[in-house]
């Protein structure tokens, strides 16, 4: 399986249980794995032939300024399932990290994988 990887994808979103939490935007960061649906693009040399990781991180960019989480496990379903249904990766492991929220703990967060469901 070839795997596209995004390290450390900064993001602005309204995160947090608390309502107030949510009422500003704060940085998450992001660890991406995405399976590619093919490895053609490693003999074509050819982007359409592979996931556009510009496009990528610009889709989630747009939708994590469009939706509020109270969890970071909500979030990160949200982006594995994005990925699976509009980029028709097979296969996707995401680390999202909330930096800085509670004292003396560099971050918090979750990581999932999430593969396509055939039927």
């Amino acid at each position: 399986m070839d795997i596209i990887f995004l390290s450390e994808v900064k993001i602005q979103t309204r995160l947090g249980v608390p309502d107030w939490e949510r009422l500003v935007p704060q940085t998450v960061i992001l660890d991406i794995e995405i399976a590619m649906p093919s490895s053609e693009s490693c003999t074509t040399d050819a982007i359409q032939d592979t996931i556009d990781y510009g496009t990528v991180v610009a889709r989630i960019r747009e939708t994590l300024s469009e939706q509020s989480f109270k969890l970071v496990e909500a979030l990160a379903e949200h982006l594995c399932q994005l990925l699976i249904q509009e980029f028709k990766t097979p296969w996707v492991k995401i680390r999202v990290s909330k930096p800085g929220i509670l004292p003396g703990v560099k971050a918090l967060g979750v990581v999932i994988e999430r593969g396509r469901k055939f039927s």
